[in-house]
């Protein structure tokens, strides 16, 4: 399929597959609002916001996803739920021919394996370089859970193989804050401090690099109008120790404690790190987007998330 659509200043026709919670959504608002097209993709689980066209079809099934998309093509692609290599295969046969540009959202789990005490840098992990499996159980929730930076590494890898049009992928540092943040990790701790239950940090528990709900929308509108290829790191300026998010949290639990326990072996509490997840945002910043720090936005998105914002 060649495209025949002219390149346009605005509107923009823009995909969004998934999208329809948290930051995606917030994504979607701006799209609406700088007065692109947007056309929302899923499984028809939940209706996407209005002013925006709707497709349904389950993007693990090519042969519907070519149904449902016809002759569509679209200025760019955010792919929001891209979880393995299978469906980037998908993907990427799918809309050959049917985008200029195609945005992917990745995640810092991608560099589960470089134990570093230096900030990660995209070239840490390099897509071409990355070993694709195809075979293995990716159709299963349970595997797909436990392997889920894997799986975000082979689709970055497959995307970068003989790439079908310009792609990138954006590593997306641990989000905070938002009203409906549907993780329950500052919840957890809330909770934990509420009633004095322990908080299960390593016995060498190291920080994280971290962004604003808000900041990672905005990040994804700005990447939509550039024109950069491959991976970047989107993460806050400054790292976050588990003590600082608890010290945030317990700001708002009137009369509790924030206690710790050390484990040098086990399971450990959320935003706990036996190992450095930290991201080098310096390509970022080069191309010219501008990230906030985490130690100014966190009270905020503490509050938000406990549904304490006045």
């Amino acid at each position: 399929m060649v495209m025949e659509k002219e390149r346009g200043v605005s509107p923009r026709e823009v995909l969004v597959i998934g999208g329809n919670r948290y930051f995606g959504k917030r994504l979607i608002a701006r799209l609406l609002a700088a007065g692109d097209r947007v056309t929302v993709l899923n499984r028809g689980s939940s209706a996407p916001p209005p002013g925006t066209t709707h497709l349904t079809a389950d993007r693990d099934d090519e042969n519907s996803l070519n149904s449902v998309l016809g002759s569509r093509v679209f200025d760019v692609v955010v792919d929001q739920v891209c979880y393995t290599p299978r469906q980037a295969a998908i993907a990427r046969r799918v809309f050959a021919g049917r985008t200029r540009r195609y945005l992917m959202t990745s995640t810092v789990e991608v560099y589960e394996y470089e134990d570093t005490i230096a900030r990660v840098r995209e070239t840490d992990v390099d897509p071409p370089s990355v070993p694709v499996d195809l075979q293995l159980p990716w159709n299963e929730l349970e595997f797909l859970d436990a392997h889920y930076g894997e799986g975000k590494r082979q689709a970055e890898a497959v995307f970068a193989a003989e790439p079908a049009f310009p792609w990138a992928a954006v590593r997306v540092a641990h989000v905070l804050g938002g009203d409906d943040d549907f993780t329950g990790r500052l919840a957890d701790f809330a909770d934990r401090i509420r009633t004095g239950e322990p908080i299960v940090v390593p016995t060498v528990n190291h920080p994280a690099t971290y962004i604003y709900v808000e900041e990672i929308a905005d990040f994804l509108f700005w990447a939509v109008g550039q024109d950069f290829t491959g991976p970047i790191n989107a993460a806050s300026h400054g790292t976050l120790t588990t003590r600082q998010l608890c010290e945030a949290v317990a700001a708002h639990v009137p009369g509790g404690e924030v206690v710790f326990q050390e484990a040098e072996v086990g399971e450990v509490s959320p935003f706990s790190f036996r190992r450095f997840y930290g991201m080098d945002n310096s390509r970022a910043v080069r191309l010219g987007f501008t990230f906030g720090n985490a130690r100014q936005w966190l009270g905020r998105a503490v509050a938000e998330t406990l549904g304490q914002v006045n």
